[in-house]
């Protein structure tokens, strides 16, 4: 083993997760998972915690559901149940450390996750169009594979670098400022800047997830956050909050200080925010 994989191995994750409902919203509709597990079994952890890397893998996620009535509460904890319930079960093959396996794996998770969703919205009135986005982050030694369909995001912090935004939001909006015909900061503004192109389940009928990798290093930070943080707060705060924050949330961690920020400038939608450290 190198001097690097028995690093990685000893590193510790320290995590925290805060889901809010926001200013204006009766329902949360947001939801976020944390869990570890290995072959032989499968295990919940807590929003605040830590833990070593080793014998076990690690899983964080955040959904944003949609639907009418409590469709949209339902969608999100579907689609964070349903990771629990599917992707213990190819633990080993993740385990051998093989990349494209570990995507082969995320890309079928999503997708029978989508298909399970449609399947109920057809054969169910109350969940007739229920949706959900779904940002999902799993830790091996020394890499973290991802998963995204949908606005939420996952933002990359390496201990030597600028903050990195890894995933790209699925919305009508986000396609026009990446083909040049609108700026990011025009992009903020519009009002049909939540308009999704994917979800999970709700009118889509084939799904493109977003999969990939990245290796870390001990100091290293991910965030992931549903919209309702980002629509309240920039990329920019986000870092600053993250990295450099003022006197007065510096006793917060680093969940409570997105969710708390974005509230006051926004809660128009309900702030989840779930932040890893390797350490």
């Amino acid at each position: 083993m190198s001097e690097s994989d028995k690093i990685n191995r000893s590193a510790t994750l320290t995590w925290c997760g805060l889901t809010d409902v926001g200013r204006f919203r009766k329902n949360n509709e947001d939801a976020f998972l944390a869990l570890t597990f290995n072959s032989e079994e499968v295990r919940y952890l807590g929003k605040i915690g830590d833990a070593r890397l080793g014998g076990s893998d690690y899983i964080f996620a955040v959904s944003d559901g949609m639907g009418g009535e409590n469709a949209g509460e339902f969608a999100s904890k579907i689609a964070v149940d349903k990771i629990a319930e599917l992707l213990p079960k190819s633990f080993n093959l993740g385990a051998m450390g093989l990349d494209r396996g570990c995507s082969q794996i995320l890309a079928e998770l999503v997708n029978r996750i989508h298909t399970q969703m449609m399947e109920m919205g057809s054969h169910y009135e109350e969940c007739l169009g229920m949706g959900a986005t779904l940002s999902l982050c799993w830790f091996t030694p020394g890499r973290m594979y991802f998963a995204h369909v949908g606005d939420s995001r996952i933002y990359y912090f390496p201990r030597k670098g600028e903050m990195q935004q890894i995933t790209e939001d699925h919305t009508h909006v986000a396609r026009l400022v990446k083909k040049g015909r609108i700026s990011a900061f025009e992009a903020r503004s519009r009002p049909d800047r939540n308009v999704l192109e994917q979800a999970l389940g709700g009118n889509v009928k084939r799904i493109d997830p977003q999969i990939g990798s990245v290796e870390y290093e001990v100091g290293d930070r991910f965030v992931l956050c549903t919209d309702g943080v980002t629509d309240g707060i920039s990329n920019r705060r986000i870092q600053a909050l993250t990295e450099y924050p003022p006197a007065n949330f510096a006793d917060l961690n680093y969940a409570e200080r997105l969710v708390v920020d974005a509230k006051q400038e926004s809660g128009r939608d309900n702030l989840t925010a779930l932040a890893v450290e390797i350490g």
